[in-house]
């Protein structure tokens, strides 16, 4: 039986077109093609492997969730020369090598970087902050592992604001969500793709303002 059961996770795991040249890896399944490569020649197998299958869990769910036209292509790049965590810019994901490989379990940071793919709000007009907020709600919402990465969103404290993006936005849109209107990341999300969202989009959304918003989520922050 176990024997079985592996097979079947195995077949799961693969159950995509790949084809492989000079390096690069493409792989194509329900509609959706990613192009792997990099320039790290020790970069762990298993480690590409787990991105890739993450990527073909969460971008399916993130492009029906939020926007069914994002691109069907999607680019990742490990890189030896990048010390950061990730980029992601035209479609195309760079990861720091260095980083993945010290920080195996933080494979969400693949639900946050393709969330900006779906996002694609190019020049936005809107604050940086939002579209990061959005970014890691998603990455809260529909990452596959956050706890093996010890990643949470932050307990609220009083030297925090609404702005300072991340984790700190995240929870507070989630507050935002349970307890004053649900469905408001997605219009936000959408306004800001269309360009539209602006200084008077919180209180057109939700009836508040942002600074009321964050007044009663300081006073009872429990989500």
């Amino acid at each position: 039986m176990k024997k079985l059961v592996l097979l079947a996770t195995l077949f799961c795991a693969f159950a995509y077109q790949k084809t492989t040249a000079a390096g690069i890896d493409t792989l194509k399944k329900n509609g959706y093609t990613l192009i792997v490569s990099g320039n790290d020649d020790k970069f762990d197998p298993a480690l590409k492997q787990k991105l890739i299958t993450t990527f073909f869990e969460v971008y399916p769910k993130l492009a029906k969730a939020y926007n069914p036209k994002t691109d069907k292509q999607v680019v990742f790049f490990i890189d030896t020369a990048y010390h950061g965590v990730a980029a992601t810019g035209d479609g195309k994901v760079v990861f720091s090598a260095e980083y993945m490989t010290k920080h195996p379990g933080d494979i969400d940071v693949v639900t946050h970087e393709v969330m900006h793919i779906v996002q694609g709000y190019g020049e936005a007009t809107g604050p940086w902050w939002v579209t990061e907020g959005i970014a890691d709600y998603a990455r809260y919402k529909f990452g596959v592992d956050n706890a093996g990465a010890h990643w949470s969103l932050p307990e609220f404290k009083s030297t925090q604001n609404y702005d300072n993006s991340y984790r700190v936005t995240a929870r507070f849109f989630e507050w935002i969500e349970k307890k004053v209107k649900a469905g408001t990341v997605k219009k936000f999300d959408g306004m800001m793709r269309d360009h539209t969202f602006n200084d008077n989009t919180w209180k057109e959304v939700t009836g508040k303002t942002v600074d009321e918003l964050w007044k009663a989520y300081a006073a009872n922050p429990a989500i």
